[in-house]
């Protein structure tokens, strides 16, 4: 493994199965540093999701090694990848896949309770905070049809932060969004980087949202290239 990386693909593969496979990586590597913004940028169909699957455990490789901290994560269980998961990842989606029957406050609570050595009241006193943070301490009790676009994606952004990840996986974040809130919520992600410590990765079309990470690489032809 790199010396400085948190997280790293080495020699991945991966295909889409069917009577002929259709290659999605060939021999990929990247190496991702603790505490750094990354943006996987590539025309559509490319891989870019896959490669947040791989990195987020949803998926396995069909051959190479993805290694966290050391730890070649294509050699743990099912069980033990989800329990990781749970603690050391958070997920943003396009869609914020909020449930409409919760509150914005119960909806980012909701992956604290797979956590049993964790009192539920340091979870709300983190969970308070950090909607304070995002500008929405005010709306946390109202269900997400009560939130417009911009502020539901935020409450999944908490939602993704409430087990303080190492690591912070997003797919398309701003794509649902107008350009406004797109923008806000692209600078907030960043912001959130710097001042949780968490390394962030980002699946995105957007020029304006890769520019605001540290390094950008392109996903060509199953392989990572550098583009800044």
């Amino acid at each position: 493994m790199s010396a400085a990386a948190l997280l790293e693909l080495r020699e991945v593969t991966k295909s889409y199965p069917g009577p002929v496979p259709v290659p999605i990586l060939s021999g990929a590597s990247l190496a991702i540093a603790r505490g750094e913004s990354v943006a996987i940028i590539g025309p559509s169909g490319c891989g870019k999701s896959t490669v947040l699957n791989l990195l987020g455990t949803l998926d396995l490789p069909d051959q190479g090694s993805i290694t966290f901290e050391g730890r070649d994560l294509t050699m743990v269980s099912t069980k033990e990848l989800a329990v990781f998961r749970n603690r050391q990842i958070g997920f943003i989606f396009q869609n914020h896949h909020l449930l409409p029957q919760c509150t914005a406050l119960e909806n980012v609570l909701l992956p604290t309770l797979a956590d049993v050595s964790r009192a539920p009241a340091d979870a709300e006193v983190r969970a308070k905070k950090l909607f304070d943070r995002v500008g929405l301490g005010a709306r946390m009790d109202h269900l997400p049809g009560k939130l417009s676009g911009g502020e539901r994606q935020r409450v999944a952004v908490v939602r993704a932060l409430i087990n303080q990840p190492a690591l912070l996986l997003a797919d398309e974040p701003t794509g649902a969004l107008d350009r406004a809130s797109a923008t806000s919520i692209g600078r907030l992600l960043v912001e959130l980087n710097r001042e949780e410590g968490v390394t962030l990765v980002v699946v995105t079309h957007s020029p304006e949202l890769a520019a605001l990470m540290g390094r950008i690489v392109e996903l060509r032809d199953g392989k990572f290239v550098n583009a800044r």
